[in-house]
């Protein structure tokens, strides 16, 4: 058994013996995206598996473990991740637990020291946490990341995006129930595969994979019906994570209507732009606001690509680009509003008003103050400058009861459907051709 080594403040550390013989444990957030990293870790010689659990027992052991004033994404995955570890599956003496840190201020920062005062609570303390962060918070013997692994996790954010998005546009719409999933299992196997051979991971490899996944879904038969579209925005975890969200998408393609939810590369671009912002405004070097100016370069030429393969396409709807996304924001936040999700929400929902999405689900944590001030507390704003949106925000919390949650998207459904009825009827009443 690997020898216990802790550095001088106390910490366990994750050792290179411990990647010989641990299994690493790794939270779930987005399914594809996730199991698309995942590959990428395991390609450097790690054990490494993505949580797909779900239950009772979750929540359970967040409320048992984790201080009650943290917000819900904080007891679901904490609690994901002791479930995991009591549950028999594991030698609990040959697990490690991987969480990531992204230097700011909110939970992201602050769930690492949380979840291992839950460990020592659970009396696990024996178990290691790592820190997955680019802004040198922790280090670890066993665990490093290198150029290689970021270019790579690079890579996969965009396949998962990718096919986020194409899935959605088809499944509402699939003749033959199921071919959405079959396409996107096959995509995932052909990507997985090549990642365990080194290939898939260049520019030119990358575009040639974005035409194919494109094509595969396009074949896929669809019925012509129009649907009501519904955005999903808020905080990250409870707008992607089934666990914390309650299963939306499927909720939202239950009732007849089509998810459309962005993707994660502008949430990744939008925290390496935030370092060039403190640069800017508070001051410090400027060869880290160049490092970061280059590191954004980097990322934004294969969102481009992404966004070109999707245009080529002629049957999918393309997203914008960062800077698109950046431009909706001037008149309502500044750059310094990026505690959260930041500015970045409220551009979110701005860019599906203007691109004929304007019924909208605003996901948040309930008592979460920096996504109740730019969802929530936007949403009036918005209804001012764009009277036919139609923005719901629902509040995500061990005591918020599922049905009072679906009971409120119901409502904004019906809205949706009696503010398109006003609208084609205007368009008749001024000569204008109905909408398609």
């Amino acid at each position: 058994m690997a020898e216990l080594v802790y550095d001088e403040t106390g910490r366990l550390l994750f050792t290179k013996q411990m990647r010989e013989e641990y299994t690493i444990l790794v939270p779930q957030m987005l399914p594809m995206h996730f199991a698309l990293l995942v590959r990428v870790i395991q390609t450097y010689g790690y054990k490494v598996e993505m949580l797909n659990t779900s239950g009772k027992s979750i929540l359970d052991y967040g409320q048992k473990y984790v201080h009650n004033d943290a917000c819900f994404p904080a007891v679901l995955v904490i609690g994901q991740l002791i479930d995991a570890v009591k549950s028999g599956k594991y030698d609990p003496h040959k697990v490690a637990l991987i969480i990531t840190q992204t230097g700011g201020g909110c939970r992201a920062s602050n769930y690492i020291h949380m979840l291992r005062k839950a460990l020592t609570r659970a009396g696990l303390e024996y178990v290691p946490v790592i820190s997955l962060n680019l802004s040198g918070l922790e280090k670890n013997p066993g665990f490093k990341l290198s150029l290689g692994f970021i270019r790579k996790a690079v890579y996969a954010i965009f396949y998962g995006d990718l096919l986020m998005n194409v899935s959605n546009q088809v499944r509402p719409y699939e003749v033959n129930k199921g071919d959405t999933q079959r396409a996107i299992d096959a995509c995932m196997d052909e990507l997985l595969e090549q990642m365990n051979q080194g290939k898939g991971l260049s520019f030119k490899s990358m575009v040639a994979n974005f035409d194919r996944i494109i094509q595969r879904f396009q074949d896929i038969p669809v019925t012509g019906e129009e649907k009501v579209r519904v955005g999903v925005v808020g905080e990250i975890y409870v707008k992607y994570s089934p666990l914390g969200n309650n299963n939306l998408e499927q909720f939202l393609l239950d009732e007849g209507a089509e998810p459309v939810v962005p993707g994660l590369a502008d949430f990744v671009i939008f925290k390496i732009f935030n370092r060039e912002v403190d640069v800017d405004i508070y001051g410090g070097k400027w060869i880290k606001a160049e490092i970061c100016r280059i590191f954004i370069a980097y990322i934004k030429k294969r969102q481009r690509a992404m966004i070109d393969a999707l245009k080529r396409s002629n049957r999918f709807r393309a997203p914008g680009d960062f800077d698109e996304l950046h431009g909706y924001i001037k008149g309502y936040l500044g750059d310094g509003n990026k505690m959260g999700e930041g500015w970045l929400l409220t551009a979110e929902m701005l860019e599906l008003i203007h691109t004929g999405v304007p019924n909208i689900v605003c996901t948040q944590p309930f008592g979460c103050l920096p996504n109740h001030i730019v969802g929530k507390g936007m949403i009036r704003r918005l209804k001012d400058d764009y009277p036919w949106s139609n923005v719901v925000a629902i509040d995500y919390d061990p005591g918020a009861t599922k049905i009072n949650q679906e009971n409120r998207i119901k409502l904004m459904l019906a809205n949706a459907k009696g503010l398109e009825r006003q609208r084609e009827e205007s368009r008749r009443a001024e000569g204008e051709p109905a909408a398609v």
